[in-house]
């Protein structure tokens, strides 16, 4: 069964009221670097908080440090302290953001998205990182064109104080097809466009290759042509979100190499939905991803 990242998330909240109930940590972190050599350093890798939803923030931290890499993906300001505490950084930023489906393509959202997203930009800034999520959300009925027209509108009244405190403000992609039914940003060209309305070097996309193959495929000559435009990557098995390895349709070890040909100099997150029951197994379906992504 396909999770939704929207149910998913819900649980994340929950996670440390059932803390006490998880097996012993420490087994979980020896097992880890014991199965993990050092990373070759090409690619910067990260992971999705909300697909370990089930481990405390702390243990989350402690697990990326033990399998080589130091960031997690769409964590809001309430954990950076914990973050800041392991030495772990926040790959993407979030919580500026209404909920996936209310976006900037409908400017009947404008009004409450401007003022959170701008004081989100400071809290980013100050806390040092640099990337912040935002969603196109639903079109409900407007026209591509007319949406787009909108998320410029309002994206360019927060992109002056985003270009001024450093925070890059970074769209995700995803597929209406399956996840996300009637989303604006469900194809390439569309956020590609709005990039270069926006003409910044402070608003990139969010280019999730899962949701990207499923709405359009083309996957790498995608990436090598309009590299420019994406500031971070998403990774999961396509069908199903799970696992990156053999059982699913893209070559993950392929795309890692193209996102290094570029230069790319932002983050690779891995954003699967692991598979096993236990938790050791979960955990080793990351350091496995992280492997095939170490080009």
């Amino acid at each position: 069964m396909n999770t939704s990242r929207r149910q998913l998330c819900k649980g994340i909240a929950l996670a440390g009221v059932g803390a006490s109930g998880l097996m012993s940590f420490s087994p979980l972190v020896g097992a880890a670097q014991s199965a993990t050599g050092s990373l070759k350093g090409n690619i910067r890798h990260s992971v999705s908080r909300w697909t370990y939803g089930e481990l405390p923030i702390e243990q989350l931290c402690q697990t990326v440090k033990s399998l080589g890499f130091s960031a997690i993906d769409l964590v809001g300001p309430e954990d950076w302290p914990v973050l800041k505490k392991h030495g772990v950084d926040s790959s993407m930023c979030n919580g500026a953001e209404l909920n996936l489906t209310d976006g900037w393509a409908d400017e009947r959202f404008h009004k409450a998205l401007i003022p959170r997203y701008l004081r989100h930009i400071d809290l980013v800034a100050e806390a040092g990182y640099t990337n912040l999520i935002c969603f196109s959300g639903n079109k409900r009925g407007i026209s591509p064109d007319a949406g787009l027209k909108t998320a410029v509108k309002g994206l360019k009244q927060i992109l002056p104080h985003a270009e001024k405190r450093g925070v890059v403000l970074q769209m995700e992609l995803f597929n209406s097809k399956v996840d996300h039914p009637d989303y604006m940003a469900d194809n390439s060209a569309w956020g590609i466009e709005l990039c270069k309305a926006l003409g910044s070097e402070n608003f990139k996309l969010l280019y999730d290759i899962y949701h990207m193959q499923i709405s359009e495929g083309d996957i790498i000559r995608t990436i090598r042509e309009n590299h420019q435009y994406f500031g971070h990557y998403h990774t999961a098995g396509v069908p199903g979100r799970h696992e990156i390895g053999d059982n699913q349709e893209l070559n993950y070890r392929a795309i890692a190499q193209a996102i290094r040909e570029i230069d790319f100099k932002g983050y690779l997150a891995q954003e699967f939905i692991p598979t096993p029951p236990t938790m050791t197994g979960k955990i080793d379906s990351l350091r496995e991803a992280v492997a095939i992504c170490d080009v």
